[in-house]
């Protein structure tokens, strides 16, 4: 029986609470994308691994060092897309100062992929500090490589290579990201001989 007396609902307390329904599953979804974003997406900064570093020629004459540098490493890229690398290079100095820069050509990794490169370049005429100068001049360096059979000795000079790899790194196929790395070694170089006798990156 229809009791005109009778309360009816109100429409406003439903609507507040559907708002309310809406709002926390909204709060959810995005909670779950940032959640998602950061652990899955986040873009990653590629990681280099110098894995050799040569000195193929190396010669000491009238006060100055020639000799080729080489040095080669692995790229890994952590994100799920390719990583693009555009601006990137490998600069060696000594003492503070650039010995030499060679540009590293623009490429594409595949994401979770390693892939290795290779840089080589030629030094000429760089002239050597007062005291290896001496050392030279006094015929230490080849006393030291003679006492040890032609093996090499005696003095040392430690260079220093940084490289740099600057690209960008797309997100879900739509979004890209700028995103850049560097790994910096000193390299313990035997003058005598030109071998390398130490790295540390």
């Amino acid at each position: 029986m229809y009791d005109p007396y009778r309360s009816k609902p109100s429409r406003g307390n439903t609507n507040f609470a559907s708002c309310i329904c809406a709002t926390v599953f909204l709060i959810f979804i995005i909670a779950a994308i940032v959640v998602a974003y950061f652990f899955l997406f986040k873009p990653k900064s590629p990681k280099i691994a110098v894995e050799a570093v040569r000195f193929p020629t190396f010669s000491v004459t009238n006060g100055t060092v020639n000799f080729t540098f080489f040095q080669y490493v692995s790229v890994t890229n952590p994100n799920r897309d390719e990583f693009t690398h555009y601006d990137s290079s490998l600069q060696l100095s000594y003492s503070g100062e650039p010995v030499g820069l060679v540009f590293i050509p623009a490429g594409k990794i595949d994401g979770g992929r390693t892939q290795h490169m290779s840089a080589k370049f030629d030094v000429q005429s760089y002239p050597l500090p007062a005291k290896l100068k001496a050392d030279v001049s006094g015929g230490v360096i080849q006393a030291a490589a003679a006492a040890n059979g032609g093996g090499g000795g005696g003095p040392t000079m430690e260079v220093e290579t940084r490289m740099k790899l600057v690209g960008r790194v797309r997100v879900l196929k739509v979004f890209t990201h700028r995103v850049d790395s560097g790994v910096k070694c000193g390299v313990i170089i035997q003058v005598s001989s030109g071998n390398v006798l130490g790295v540390r990156c």
